[in-house]
Order: C-alpha cells, then sequence, then structure tokens
C-alpha cells in the first residue's frame, strides 16, 4: 500500500474530473464513480479506479472501494429522498478513518431570489425551486456528518460553470445560443479550472464545516457574455429578445434559473482560501477557451 494520498470522486463530472486530472498528475491516487460501464472504461483508460455508482446502483463492495481513501469530493446531485452517497453509503463513510478531507459541490441556488441583492455564506437559505430545496436539503445531511460524527466536511456552493465544450462559445457554434434582454439582472459565473483550484485551496488547508461560495469576480447578464462570445468567434451576435418573450417557450428548468435575482459574494473564497482567479471574469475565460479550441 503507497502512502500517497487517495481521491475518491462520487461522480466523475465535469469539475470534478479536471480536479482528478490535476492530483494524477501530483501523483495521487485517484478513484471515482460514474453512472455508465462506458464511463468507468473512460476513466480507467485514464488512471482512474473507477466503479459504476447512481442512485439505483450502490457501489458493490462500499469498504473496498473507499479503502485508503484520504479525500472525497461528490459532485452527484440531490435524489428524491436526501443525497444518494449518504443515502446508500453513510455507514461506510463514516466507519473510514483515514479521511483528511471532504468536499461537497452544492449551487448557489440555494440562496434563492434575492432581488439583485449579494448574497455571502453567512446569509440564511432561502431555496425557492424544487431543484434548489433539494440542494439546501442534502448540503445539510453532508454538515450533518461534520457535526455528529466529527467528519471533515466542506460545502462548495457553485455558480454557474463554464469550461472548454461548455460555453456561450459552443452554444453560439450550434446555434442555440440566444441573448435575453432583461435589464439589471446579472448571473455569477466560475471557470472549471478555477473551481479545482479553489478545491485544491481548500484540500491544503482545511477547515472543516466550511461553506465557500465559488464564482467568478464579475457577474454579468447573459446578454452581454453571448455577445462577447459572438464578437470573439467573429460572427453576428443572436439578437436581443425581451425576457417576458423569451420566458414563453423556457423549459422549466430555464424559468426556475432566471427566477432567481442575486449576486454572489467570493471574499471567503479569496480571504480564507487565498485563491487568485486564473480567470476572473468571462472576457479572460472565453479568450482561454477559444484559443485553446483553436
Amino acid at each position: 500500500m503507497t502512502d500517497s494520498p487517495r481521491l475518491f470522486c462520487f461522480g466523475l463530472g465535469f469539475s470534478a474530473s479536471v480536479l482528478a486530472r490535476r492530483l494524477l498528475k501530483s501523483g495521487w491516487r485517484v478513484a471515482g464513480t460514474h453512472r455508465s460501464a462506458e464511463g468507468v472504461a473512460t476513466a480507467v483508460d485514464l488512471g482512474i479506479e473507477a466503479y459504476q455508482f447512481s442512485p439505483d446502483h450502490p457501489l458493490a463492495d462500499p469498504a473496498a472501494a473507499l479503502d485508503g481513501t484520504t479525500h472525497i469530493v461528490s459532485s452527484i446531485p440531490p435524489s428524491e429522498s436526501g443525497d444518494p452517497v449518504i443515502d446508500l453509503h453513510r455507514d461506510a463513510l463514516v466507519s473510514l478513518k483515514s479521511l483528511r478531507w471532504i468536499g461537497y459541490l452544492s449551487a448557489t441556488s440555494v440562496y434563492g431570489d434575492r432581488g439583485g441583492a449579494v448574497v455571502s455564506e453567512a446569509d440564511a437559505l432561502q431555496p425557492v425551486s424544487t431543484r434548489a430545496r433539494k440542494r439546501a436539503r442534502a448540503e445539510s445531511l453532508w454538515l450533518e456528518l461534520w457535526a455528529k460524527h466529527e467528519m471533515p466536511i466542506h460545502v462548495f456552493r457553485l455558480a454557474g460553470i463554464y469550461g472548454p465544450g461548455r460555453s456561450a462559445l459552443d452554444q453560439i457554434r450550434k446555434g442555440r445560443a440566444k441573448r435575453i434582454d432583461r435589464p439589471g439582472h446579472k448571473f455569477s459565473r466560475i471557470h472549471v479550472e478555477d473551481i479545482a483550484t479553489a478545491l485544491m485551496a481548500s484540500i491544503e488547508t482545511p477547515n472543516p464545516g466550511a461553506i465557500y461560495n465559488l464564482c467568478d469576480d464579475e457577474p454579468a447578464p447573459s446578454a452581454e457574455v453571448t455577445a462577447y462570445a459572438a464578437e470573439l468567434l467573429g460572427v453576428d451576435p443572436p439578437p436581443l429578445v425581451p425576457f417576458d418573450e423569451a420566458a414563453k417557450d423556457m423549459s422549466p428548468m430555464a424559468r426556475e434559473f432566471w427566477a432567481d435575482r442575486r449576486t454572489i459574494s467570493n471574499r471567503r473564497m479569496h480571504e480564507e482560501l487565498g485563491v487568485g482567479l486564473k480567470y476572473p471574469n468571462y472576457r479572460e475565460g472565453l479568450s482561454a477557451i477559444l484559443a485553446e479550441s483553436g
């Protein structure tokens, strides 16, 4: 058994995979889960010890899968009953004595609608949508493990995530971009690489029970971001559509997304974790994505 740290990712999704690849390069052992057998095979090809897991497919042998794990990150969405990882493997987690750090990836939607006001980690949660209420419930379950069992839980509330393959640039290229005009409505966002940077900073300076908002330094209207992406690509931006008109054709999920107005404070991320963002605003983030894609 090697003494190198071992990260276990419940959910090798967009954000967790970036962290996993970085730590692999640093000599860590990395394991994780994927919903499908095909996803497991892809992870194995990258050097990750992978297992199939979903709310209806628990780990076959959780004790063996988690053996030697020092760090855990969970990015799996909440379930109807709470959180799939805790629902299925709470006892295995509690009995794991090697743990130094656990990060639960939540969302800023738990703050609800604040009329555009600035919210910080000290503010009470006011989730409005069903999805946001589930997120808040899952957060409480993870933090309960810290309160009752002194497990090293950290909660990260992520703003809108973007990065290579998942940005306004891709939406324009696919012909799916919309430029919705809702004066005064700004969104917070964060580049996926900066999420990994913040998680690594927390790993280096653990503070069990802590909650951090992860977002960049410049909330901005969605229409502004789309227009800048079109400018980078040298194409005309989509026409500006008034929000009330656009809302008629929105999916329920999109309407939930637009219903909440708030500005996220990332002061704690900067001051307590010492994070310096590589992409402090959407302009730098999108420009870098375009440069990388050629």
